[in-house]
């Protein structure tokens, strides 16, 4: 069941790192302005978007929570009130990346760069509204266990990025070449009919109808979206600190020179490819916990986490063994600079050893999302990568000159202690709650 719910997510996030993909290559091939523009862009552009997505992943586990307890109704009404919070983070995002001019300014971007990058940001900034309302689609799909037509639209999305790229980019059917702004428009686009399509399906087909998602209009609720944030907050500033962490370390690698911020590009390209996976384990855990604890049935719950944890650790030691034994074929895809290939072949041994800590923090992250635990595991992850992983990559790497592996080093403790810390409440939370329900229908049984 975890595989038949988190293989179409997996899938959809794959889409979604493909469209990044298509926009660097065929941005590159029109120059390395384009490319500069388009990479900047993004890396302002995907840090408030991470969090706003991490924010509505509470819909996904208050959905699942609702679906096991038979109350379908509800879904749709909170669905709608989703929407509403969803579109004030679009608005709020859509003003700061629309006014970034003085960020470049403090990080001394090379002002040939900033035109473009803007015009890109202004672009893609019209797509904020169905990126945000998809994306509460997508989750409460996922929580009522309907996890295939996301991805059946996501790549549909990625084919129309590669068409709308090639005519807004370069110039085509009477369109005027537009460069890495057409890319913002582009993937503007894809978002509009992305949505447009997700409501489609919703709207017409009968597996969602008893949710009554588009019965009525309702008016917002400040109980309600005061709720979603107490839940969906702490997910999204756990996901920020992790994402940044990675973000952080990215920029420290430019003070060890250019070959060496080349070869963690790499790296961390290939680690992210493998993280795709467990990242989609993690959604469908935290759909079964979800809906085994609206059962009222904790010890589903925790059966439910454990084996969605022990598959992710199974693959992405699968993935440990790949990544150590075809290191130089694994890399060889990226660069053939020899320079290049020596520093990402070190950086590639330390991505094989934290996969298994990658895989069970963001499982274990996903399980306790299932039981509406947010706020104690934004804590660890803040201790682990931000008290732990980035200080003793920093001291490591750049105060004590051992170089970026031992930087990489600062990623892998930070990665084991937010596993540890995360798995470990999720079996101490899971085990309370199986005593306290046996407890429970003792009492019941002997009443």
């Amino acid at each position: 069941m975890l595989l038949r719910l988190g293989l179409p997510v997996i899938g959809a996030q794959l889409a979604a790192m493909a469209m990044g993909f298509t926009d660097t290559v065929m941005a590159g091939n029109l120059s390395a302005g384009a490319l500069a523009a388009v990479a900047v862009g993004s890396s302002v552009w995907m840090t408030p978007i991470m969090f706003m997505a991490g924010l509505l992943m509470a819909v996904t586990a208050t959905v699942s929570q609702l679906f096991g307890a038979g109350r379908d109704r509800e879904i749709g009404r909170f669905a709608r009130q989703a929407v509403w919070l969803a579109q004030g983070l679009a608005l709020l995002i859509w003003l700061a990346i629309r006014n970034v001019d003085p960020l470049f300014d403090f990080l001394e971007v090379d002002p040939a760069v900033v035109p473009v990058t803007l015009g890109y940001l202004d672009a893609i900034s019209w797509g904020l509204p169905a990126f945000a309302a998809v994306t509460v689609l997508r989750y409460t799909s996922d929580g009522v266990s309907r996890t295939r037509p996301y991805l059946v639209i996501s790549v549909l999305g990625l084919a129309v990025n590669v068409a709308a790229n090639y005519v807004f980019m370069y110039g085509r059917l009477g369109v005027p070449a537009m460069g890495a702004v057409g890319c913002g428009w582009a993937s503007a686009l894809v978002m509009w009919i992305t949505f447009a399509c997700m409501a489609v399906y919703v709207s017409a087909s009968g597996r969602y109808r008893r949710f009554a998602l588009f019965e009525r209009f309702d008016a917002p609720d400040s109980r309600t979206l005061a709720a979603i944030l107490r839940l969906g907050l702490p997910i999204g500033i756990s996901v920020f600190l992790e994402a940044s962490m990675f973000t952080t370390v990215a920029l420290l690698m430019g003070s060890l020179g250019t070959d060496t911020v080349a070869a963690h590009q790499v790296a961390i390209n290939i680690a992210s490819v493998t993280f795709m996976v467990p990242l989609g384990l993690s959604i469908a855990i935290t759909v079964r916990v979800g809906q085994a604890m609206g059962r009222g049935n904790p010890a589903d719950a925790r059966w439910a986490g454990f084996t969605g944890v022990a598959m992710a650790m199974v693959f992405m030691g699968a993935a440990a063994l790949t990544l150590l034994t075809f290191p130089e074929a694994i890399v060889g895809i990226y660069t053939d600079d020899e320079t290049v290939t020596r520093i990402a072949l070190d950086l590639l041994l330390m991505a094989a050893i934290f996969q298994l800590s990658d895989g069970a923090q963001v499982s274990g992250a996903g399980a306790l999302r299932g039981l509406k635990d947010t706020a104690v595991p934004m804590v660890f992850t803040l201790v682990a990568y931000w008290g732990i992983g980035l200080p003793l990559g920093y001291t490591l790497g750049i105060t004590r000159s051992m170089g970026p592996q031992a930087m990489w080093g600062g990623l892998i403790a930070g990665l084991t202690v937010a596993a540890l810390c995360l798995t470990g409440r999720f079996y101490l939370v899971t085990r309370r709650l199986a005593k306290e329900s046996a407890v429970s229908d003792g009492t019941e049984a002997g009443s």
